[in-house]
């Protein structure tokens, strides 16, 4: 007698929406504040100018983030919903034209003509909409767009990123407050990239590679230039 038993299978493509968004806020948060209190750090000495420019950027950089992917992922809501009143439309009043789009699907996967046809069938017995939404353009419930998700998940995620850094070169003692910084940021960043690659089922090493290499030279380079501006000036 057949198992009624239905395996159940883990897989990641539901976290994309929220872990795109968290882990490209974390990322920008520990770089971006990381190089700004840095390049400050090398043009003055003053703790509270350092503080200060630090926390403007944490508050105005998750700001910016949560409004920028809200913005963004409404823009790619406003297409799904366009497509999906258009195929709904379509199967009101094109059902055949459908159903022969369906079945030219199924042909293209392999199906052979008679079999595409009784699967194209016998699927639009069901929620027809679901399946052509599916099959013609990739919409499914995972992949929906959610832009008030992806919106706090990059503001949330920008703020906690952005904190590492700034609490690091406000802590350290003055002469070495760059090195604990830039080491701290470092840190943050290859336990972002494991957390992330993790969480997706990704290489991680790989990940790893990708968020220390460009951090360090962002830092680095911002570094550079506080110092030469604040000597100049």
């Amino acid at each position: 007698m057949p198992s009624t038993h239905r395996h159940a299978e883990g897989h990641n493509i539901g976290r994309t929406g929220w872990l795109r968004a968290a882990v490209m806020g974390a990322n920008d948060g520990i770089v971006s504040t990381a190089s700004l209190v840095l390049g400050v750090a090398a043009a003055t000495s003053e703790r509270g100018a350092i503080f200060t420019a630090g926390l403007a950027a944490l508050v105005a950089g998750a700001l910016s983030m949560a409004v920028g992917e809200y913005v963004s992922v409404s823009s790619q809501r406003d297409v799904e919903r366009a497509d999906i009143t258009k195929e709904r439309m379509e199967l009101a009043t094109l059902p055949e034209r459908e159903l022969d789009e369906l079945t030219a699907i199924y042909q293209a996967k392999g199906l052979s003509p008679a079999l595409a046809r009784e699967v194209a069938v016998e699927l639009s017995k069901g929620d027809v909409l679901a399946v052509h939404l599916r099959e013609e353009l990739g919409i499914t419930d995972v992949n929906r767009a959610n832009p008030l998700q992806a919106g706090w998940s990059s503001a949330a995620s920008f703020a906690i990123g952005a904190t590492l850094p700034l609490v690091a070169i406000v802590a350290a003692p003055e002469g070495v407050r760059m090195a604990v910084t830039f080491t701290t940021a470092l840190a943050a960043l290859a336990l972002l990239g494991y957390l992330g690659a993790r969480a997706g089922g990704a290489p991680r090493g790989r990940a790893m590679a990708r968020t220390l290499i460009g951090g360090a030279a962002a830092m680095a380079i911002t570094a550079l230039v506080g110092a030469l501006v604040g000597g100049a000036v």
